[in-house]
């Protein structure tokens, strides 16, 4: 092999070398690049994803609003009850004590 013929061949070596280059650069360019439609999907997904946070948001807040009313609401029922169950405490000691005043009345004026 002479000087000329080593020149040739390395060139079409390094040209074949370039070509694969080239075409696996160009592979992986197209596998890997987001197409414009892809970039407006994922911008409507990013965009729904953003409404539901605020919609779980505004229904958590929601739910601490009636939890903190209904929690209200139950200490108040809680506070009737005992003010009613103290009252008709009160009222059977009145009862009782009203029957044993009306018994020894009763018992007086048979004697």
């Amino acid at each position: 092999m002479n000087r000329t013929e080593f020149i040739i061949a390395t060139a079409i070596v390094l040209f074949v070398a370039f070509c694969v280059g080239w075409f696996a650069n160009w592979l992986v360019h197209r596998f890997v690049r987001v197409q414009a439609s892809e970039v407006g999907e994922l911008e409507r997904l990013a965009q729904e994803l953003h409404e539901a946070e605020e919609t779980r948001d505004q229904a958590i807040t929601y739910l601490q609003q009636r939890e903190a009313e209904l929690t209200n609401q139950l200490s108040q029922a809680e506070a009737e009850l005992s003010a009613t169950m103290e009252g008709l405490r009160e009222a059977r000691y009145e009862a009782e004590h009203l029957r044993a005043h009306i018994e020894r009345i009763t018992s007086q004026a048979a004697e």
